[in-house]
């Protein structure tokens, strides 16, 4: 063994280092950047660091502190999720749905970027009744097989509603798992136009009959704040409200904007606004708090949202066929890997992630602090399934909720399912109304308020 000094500090190098050439005592890696004084840490750091060193520490490499640090944002960021052992609970289950009742028969559209034609709405039985894109003769080639970026938005709000779970045996499943679906693509890539939703509305409309369309889901946000006797796309949504067809609409994210602008069609009057809760990924109804939701009067001082539901921690599917997803059943695979196979397992999937491929001979605990540390970053909850955010996913929610109503109960009209959904919501102690509406919505009180009135 030999010793180099760097501020004054002896730092001792394993005998197979070149002399004078510094070694981080943490992870056994050459510090080509020098070493960072322990006493020089933070506190939270600090802990962190001296868990992991095999002995006193001096001196820890600036890498070892980018990783430390890492790790202390994401157990600061997403404790909820080790609260849970690292886990996401189901939307049926922290919504307490009636399992009864799972949208047989029902059938939802979806207004959205793109779609995926994802196992979760395809096994063992096709739910995919049609598909439409409106900017096909716009040159637009994607298939629901092509796994583009434009899909990713569309098919996790379709599968949040309607996905069975198939790739999780059944457990990340939405609160409608048997209701059949149409995909209208708005858009190639980007922002979605205000002019291609009032289109694939358009579309929804003149093909509902034909699919027996009695809900639409629109993840999606209009151009600007406009009164809706003044605002084409909300007309139309009051026009196919009034044609039968349940209008459930992300009401946006911009809660912490000035103005929190609720744009059309969330903006309309029929239509049901959802805006998002923060439950804390829990069950207890106590931690219950607000997501960052847009939230009126409107331009027309109308209330919106009216309702509100989980806007984050959502369990949503990865798009196949993307490095997300190889990225993502990497991480899952080493994590639940034995120790003695994580080195060879990291080798034998060199190029996926390069932090992985540098840190293969790391010692075993600081590995799995770096595996544990890509999975919070990535929001993966396994090699099929992260965990989201955004009124886009509150607003499927909700949509499955009216399909499971409209099984129990096929002739409720959307005016009887906006005041049910309403009358049956829980509202959160001490938020303001115009921030959460009349409240979360919940599915059970929903569902029994609908047969009764069979």
């Amino acid at each position: 063994m030999s010793d180099a000094t760097i501020s004054g500090e002896a730092i001792t190098l394993h005998s197979d280092q070149a002399a004078g050439q510094m070694v981080c005592p943490v992870c056994g890696r050459e510090a080509a950047h020098g070493l960072v004084s322990f006493e020089a840490l933070p506190d939270n750091l600090k802990v962190m660091v001296a868990a992991n060193a095999p002995q006193d520490v001096d001196a820890v490499c600036k890498r070892c502190v980018e990783m430390f640090e890492r790790a202390r944002v994401q157990l600061e960021e997403d404790s909820v999720i080790f609260e849970q052992g690292g886990h996401v609970l189901s939307t049926p289950l922290r919504m307490d749905a009636d399992e009864r009742f799972t949208g047989r028969n029902v059938t939802i559209a979806f207004l959205d970027s793109g779609f995926y034609a994802h196992p979760d709405l395809t096994e063992p039985k096709n739910r995919i009744l049609a598909y439409h894109s409106i900017v096909a003769a716009e040159g637009d080639k994607t298939s629901l097989e092509t796994p583009d970026t434009s899909s990713w938005h569309g098919m996790m709000t379709s599968v949040v509603a309607a996905g069975n779970g198939e790739l999780s045996d059944g457990f990340y499943r939405g609160i409608a798992p048997d209701s059949n679906v149409v995909l209208v693509k708005l858009a190639k890539s980007g922002r979605i136009p205000e002019a291609n939703i009032e289109r694939g509305l358009k579309w929804v409309m003149a093909h509902r009959k034909k699919y027996d369309i009695r809900v639409v889901n629109i993840s999606a946000g209009g151009d600007y704040e406009a009164p809706y006797l003044h605002n084409s796309l909300a007309q139309m949504v009051e026009e196919a409200v009034r044609e039968g067809l349940t209008v459930v609409c992300a009401v946006g994210n911009a809660g912490l904007q000035p103005g929190h602008p609720v744009l059309p069609p969330a903006s309309a009057p029929s239509c049901i606004a959802v805006g998002g809760l923060d439950d804390q990924n829990s069950l207890d109804r106590a931690r219950r708090g607000m997501y960052r939701s847009s939230y009126g009067p409107t331009i027309d001082g109308l209330q919106k949202p009216e309702v509100i539901a989980p806007g984050i921690w959502v369990p949503a599917p990865i798009l196949p066929g993307t490095p997300t997803a190889e990225e993502a059943e990497l991480f899952a695979m080493l994590d639940n890997a034995p120790d003695e196979e994580l080195r060879a397992l990291i080798e034998g999937n060199a190029g996926v992630d390069k932090d992985l491929d540098e840190a293969r001979d790391l010692p075993l605990s600081l590995l799995r602090q770096l595996i544990t540390i890509k999975l919070r970053e990535g929001n993966v909850i396994s090699g099929h399934y992260k965990y989201v955010d955004g009124t886009s996913f509150a607003s499927p929610i909700v949509a499955s909720i009216v399909t499971c109503m409209l099984e129990a109960n096929p002739v409720l009209t959307p005016q009887q399912i906006k005041r049910i959904l309403i009358a049956t919501a829980e509202r959160l102690p001490g938020i303001e109304v115009d921030r959460q509406g009349w409240g979360v919505v919940s599915p059970r009180r929903a569902v029994e308020a609908a047969l009764a009135l069979t």
